[in-house]
Formats: C-alpha cells, structure tokens, sequence
C-alpha cells in the first residue's frame, strides 16, 4: 500500500487547548522534517495562531514551543486560515504572519482529496 506523501493537518483548537494545538503544530513539524509535503489549515479559535506574537501565547511544559513549530511550517509546507474563520474574527492577510493565506472551504477539499494526500483533524 502507497504511503500518503502529503499531509493535511486541520487544526480546530488555539490557546484555549494548548496541548491539542500544540500536537497538531508538532505532527505537521515532524511530518514536514520527514520528507513530507505538509499543509496546515488553521480554523476556529486556531486562526489566531497565525497573527503576529500569538503563537507565542500557546505555553505548554515539555513542549517545542508553537511559535518556532509555526515558523518550521511557514518555512517549508503551507499554512492557510479559513476564510469564514477569518471574517468572524475580522482578519485579513494584510494581519497574518508573511506567508499565510486564507482560502474557503472548496480548497481545503480540494486539498484532502488529491491523491497520496492524508488528512487529520485536530
């Protein structure tokens, strides 16, 4: 059976979950530092993460800290927050980390469904 070389990690959760978020931050990290294409889809509360100092705020002990995992994924895979999840919370591109996009619903489907593509949800 064919191994997936490219992960989408959708992550639901910010600082209010801090040990959910920071989990999906190091999947994504470790999968990208393993050779694999990785995407991360910041939703919900998560969305906050990808305005400037606010990964910062996620603490959690004996953790890699979000901040420099974020940074990993900025620089080698790609991190998106959803559209509707940005409106509600009135950001826009212009207020996010260099590199982050917001995209709707339809490119994150079809992200997931691309061959030799995985997704997981946190």
């Amino acid at each position: 059976m064919p191994s997936a070389t490219t992960l989408v990690v959708k992550l639901t959760a910010g600082a209010e979950e801090a040990e959910r978020a920071n989990q999906a931050l190091t999947v994504a990290a470790t999968a990208l530092a393993s050779g694999v294409d990785v995407s991360l889809w910041l939703t919900g509360e998560a969305a906050w993460l990808a305005v400037p100092g606010r990964a910062a705020e996620l603490s959690l002990p004996l953790a890699a800290p979000a901040e420099d995992l974020l940074e990993t994924l900025l620089a080698g895979g790609s991190v998106t927050v959803c559209s509707q999840c940005a409106a509600r919370r009135d950001l826009t591109e212009a207020g996010l980390l260099p590199g982050v996009t917001i995209r709707g619903a339809a490119a994150f489907v079809e992200e997931i469904l691309r061959p030799d593509t995985q997704a997981l949800v946190y």
